[in-house]
């Protein structure tokens, strides 16, 4: 089973924001009753955002308003200290975030992060689990959403805590 194979169809050709429907919705809906689907659907998010698809998290729950993502600690993602990269936590922050807001956003809308508050709290060590619970209206109207994300280590304490402001708003009109 690969990729293409199982999305068929539904892969944007013009980027996620202006694809029709809810792409993130759709992958998700169809790839995550799968066996490997989470880890599919991840590969699927990599590929249409490289930047995001380099840290290689694994988005393992996605519902509206919530979604859960790891990152396993691994010499790619790590600093000097040998602990996971402030970069990196950002990213994976940005991901969870962003992934809670797409799957539970109208297929009439589209977002963006205009601005983010992270804190780096402790060193981040071995596998992060980032959740995020954003309170998002299913309503493509302009509008800014708080989202915060935190992401525990192993031991279940906060390494990281990141507030994205999240811009929402209807998708242009097809031309």
């Amino acid at each position: 089973m690969n990729l293409e194979s199982v999305l068929g169809t539904i892969r944007p050709s013009k980027g996620l924001a202006e694809a029709r429907g809810n792409m993130v919705k759709s992958a998700w809906d169809r790839l995550s009753g799968l066996p490997g689907g989470s880890y599919l659907f991840s590969k699927f998010v990599g590929r249409v955002a490289p930047y995001t698809g380099s840290i290689d998290a694994q988005i393992v729950q996605l519902e509206d308003n919530y979604a859960k993502v790891v990152l396993h600690d691994r010499p790619a993602v790590r600093n000097h200290l040998r602990c996971v990269h402030a970069i990196a936590l950002a990213n994976l922050a940005e991901l969870c975030g962003n992934v809670a807001v797409a799957y539970t956003l109208p297929d009439d809308a589209r977002f963006i992060v205009a601005g983010m508050n992270i804190e780096y709290l402790k060193k981040a060590r071995g596998t992060l689990v980032a959740e995020s619970r954003p309170n998002v209206s299913k309503s493509s109207e302009k509008q800014e959403v708080e989202v915060l994300v935190e992401i525990r280590d192993k031991k279940g304490e906060l390494c990281t805590r990141a507030t994205l402001r999240t811009l929402i708003g209807p998708k242009k009109a097809a031309s």
